[in-house]
């Protein structure tokens, strides 16, 4: 075989060309994502951060500052959006059961919501619940996007958050993986339900 043939399917087994090239990481777990790739993330971001995990709680405890951070970034003119469960819906208590864990999912919820308060109804980021409808397909995929950058976590089985895979892509085109996991994300938002304390 030529050694130019042999050369180029080499290349072509090694640079990704479809979809796949939106595929920056992903990882077994999303606990082994280090927390300075969320925070470079997170810093990166100009126009949009949508956070739609379903408790979102995790992002307090990692990153340093963040109330601080997410009011810099909303003082620049970054959108913030935060798309959460219910603490009180069926859903939540489902998910309670399932996980059996001594830190509930709806006192992970009411984490951020406290946080929340504290940047500000008025000034703060937009905030909704997700829909009765939609619980069940927010709680099993969460989807946090920093512009044109998206990880998300796909819920495995009886396993919280952190213990689930993660992946992290790069929007290159249209159509790919990241417009798919975005458009589910948004889709969930145009039918949230406002926050209530």
């Amino acid at each position: 075989m030529d050694e130019q043939m042999i050369w180029r399917k080499a290349v072509q087994d090694r640079v990704k060309s479809g979809h796949d090239r939106e595929l920056v990481q992903a990882y077994p777990y999303r606990s082994a994502c280090p927390s300075t790739v969320w925070g470079e993330l997170v810093e990166s971001a100009t126009e949009q951060i949508y956070l739609a995990g379903y408790t979102n709680y995790f992002f307090w405890l990692e990153q340093p500052a963040f109330v601080e951070t997410l009011r810099r970034k909303l003082d620049a003119g970054c959108s913030v959006r935060f798309l959460l469960g219910d603490p009180d819906g069926e859903v939540t208590r489902q998910r309670e059961t399932v996980e059996n864990v001594a830190l509930s999912v709806s006192t992970r919820i009411r984490i951020t919501m406290e946080y929340l308060e504290r940047l500000g109804a008025a000034s703060g980021p937009e905030s909704r619940f997700s829909s009765h409808e939609d619980a069940a397909n927010h709680v099993s995929l969460s989807v946090f996007r920093f512009d044109q950058q998206v990880m998300v976590t796909p819920h495995l089985a009886r396993l919280v958050g952190h213990d689930s895979p993660l992946l992290h892509l790069r929007r290159q085109g249209d159509g790919g993986m990241f417009d798919r996991f975005v458009e589910h994300a948004e889709e969930l938002w145009t039918r949230g339900l406002p926050v209530t304390a």
